[in-house]
């Protein structure tokens, strides 16, 4: 699971007159990451500590996953903040905590709690989408009917990534392979067997998440 493209949800917890304000967004990389980080450090130039922590995955590679504390005690926000994120069974996404301390110590204990709770009050209002590998299949019809096959296709719950316009319309459609002949029977219920599909490979698609 992923946040949607250009995800940012704030939050704001306060415990014993410290205050934790919360961001989180989409990291596809470590760039992304930080410069979510230095968007909060220039929001709250004033704040002691933008306490951060991001997971993003690497083609071919293991799964990168940083944390920093940025000056609170050693293992007491970053990597608390980095438990909540893995956790959640999300990837792609990074959390920046800044605090305005209040005056009162929490302690260690207090830290991670207070920490861990920001962050996983934030994530609840996350868009999620759920990344999966799709069959890629096009289907090239004329520019007049172009409109009408797209929005069948959609109402039925077909995905359409892409339009080429032309003198012929080519729609590519990511589809789960179990779904293949829903699709071409669609296209065939639709044209009176005219529409046929084409492989057109494979590509990953994020979809939203159903919440109940």
């Amino acid at each position: 699971m992923v946040p949607a493209r250009g995800t940012l949800a704030v939050g704001e917890l306060e415990v014993r007159r410290s205050r934790f304000l919360t961001w989180v967004g989409r990291a596809d990389d470590g760039d992304a990451a930080r410069e979510l980080i230095d968007a909060a450090r220039a929001e709250y130039p004033d704040a002691r500590h933008h306490c951060s922590a991001y997971l993003h995955e690497v083609p071919g590679a293991n799964r990168v996953a940083r944390s920093s504390d940025d000056g609170e005690p050693s293992g007491t926000a970053g990597r608390p903040m980095l438990d909540v994120l893995a956790g959640s069974g999300m990837t792609d996404i990074a959390a920046v905590v800044t605090r305005y301390f209040g005056g009162v110590k929490l302690g260690t204990g207090g830290l991670v709690r207070a920490y861990s709770d920001a962050v996983a009050e934030t994530l609840a209002e996350v868009e999620v989408h759920v990344r999966r590998e799709r069959l890629l299949r096009a289907v090239e019809v004329g520019a007049a009917e172009a409109g009408r096959v797209e929005a069948e296709l959609r109402s039925r719950g077909f995905d359409i990534v892409d339009t080429d316009w032309g003198a012929r319309v080519r729609h590519l459609v990511a589809v789960d392979p179990a779904d293949l002949a829903g699709l071409d029977g669609a296209l065939a219920a639709l044209s009176h067997g005219e529409l046929v599909t084409t492989d057109a490979g494979r590509r990953m698609v994020e979809t939203p998440l159903r919440r109940r």
